[in-house]
């Protein structure tokens, strides 16, 4: 079972985890399109799921789940006890 964090907005920021759970990399755009939710919304939430490392932005406009978020998906780890990147 998923434990997410305060942080965190549900369902969206599962199924945005759920679509880069593929594989590929995307685009703020592309995802938003794939949970029909609008791309201003989807930048936003891939902004703090970056900062809290489920997500990375491995080339300019592009992303891509991290193993900390396959781990998340997995229910292995809580997303309350991970710390937000202080860059």
């Amino acid at each position: 079972m998923r434990k997410p964090a305060d942080w965190m907005q549900m369902p969206t920021d599962d199924r945005i985890l759920e679509v880069l759970e593929s594989g590929f990399r995307f685009t703020p755009a592309v995802i938003a399109e794939n949970i029909d939710k609008s791309r201003t919304h989807v930048s936003r939430r891939l902004s703090d799921l970056t900062d809290y490392g489920l997500v990375e932005k491995p080339k300019r406009g592009y992303y891509e789940i991290t193993d900390l978020g396959r781990e998340y998906l997995a229910g292995e780890i809580d997303a309350s006890e991970i710390e937000a990147n202080e860059d």
